[in-house]
């Protein structure tokens, strides 16, 4: 299990009027080898704060665990969650400082505090805020969907269709990214994780 690999894959999380929305594929590889076919790929890391990884399963875990671990200190201690920003600088401070022995994973962190936020994380900690983030190897073919379709004034419920459509997409034509979509929404009543019975409703 530790030696499987999740850099071929597609992940993406999109900024929205009211939240904002992450998804994966569920696909995990070893080179050719299908490993896993419900790899989990979208953490809940607060209420309030998710995170979509794409890597090396055993990084991408420990720093997942690593980071729920601060977040739930953070309340404990403050009184207060922390918020998107904090837990994507916290990312990037761990894995900049571990750049010489890196954590093999690439993260994006999302969530809603006074608004959405999306930052992406590389592996060796740079920290990037965008409206839209796909990562992997399905993500140039994501981004193309993303690019035409994507508008940032509508709402979560209304982008929902673009997003599942982007990770299908990939998986038309990425060969590493497939076996579903793992769907998840962030707005001001919380954290939503999708069946696969509502994401087929999605896709019509």
């Amino acid at each position: 299990m530790e030696n499987q690999q999740k850099t071929g894959t597609t992940t993406i999380a999109l900024k929205c009027k009211d939240g904002v929305i992450l998804a994966a594929d569920k696909r995990a590889t070893m080179g050719n080898f299908i490993s896993n076919k419900e790899a989990q790929k979208i953490y809940q890391i607060d209420d309030k704060i998710a995170a979509t990884i794409a890597g090396g399963v055993g990084d991408a875990q420990t720093v997942m665990r690593m980071l729920r671990a601060e977040a739930k200190l953070f309340k404990m201690n403050r009184k207060k969650p922390m918020t998107v920003k904090a837990a994507a600088t916290l990312m990037s401070n761990v894995l900049n400082n571990s750049r010489y022995y890196p954590y093999l994973v690439m993260s994006i962190i999302a969530g809603i505090d006074k608004g959405p936020k999306v930052y992406s994380v590389d592996p060796v900690g740079g920290l990037m805020e965008e409206d839209y983030i796909s990562t992997g190897s399905g993500s140039p073919i994501a981004y193309g969907v993303l690019e035409y379709e994507l508008r940032k004034d509508k709402t979560v419920k209304e982008n929902l269709p673009i997003a599942v459509k982007a990770i299908k997409v990939a998986q038309e034509r990425d060969s590493s990214s497939g076996n579903g979509v793992s769907l998840v929404t962030i707005t001001e009543e919380g954290f939503k994780q999708f069946e696969d019975s509502e994401v087929a409703k999605i896709l019509g």
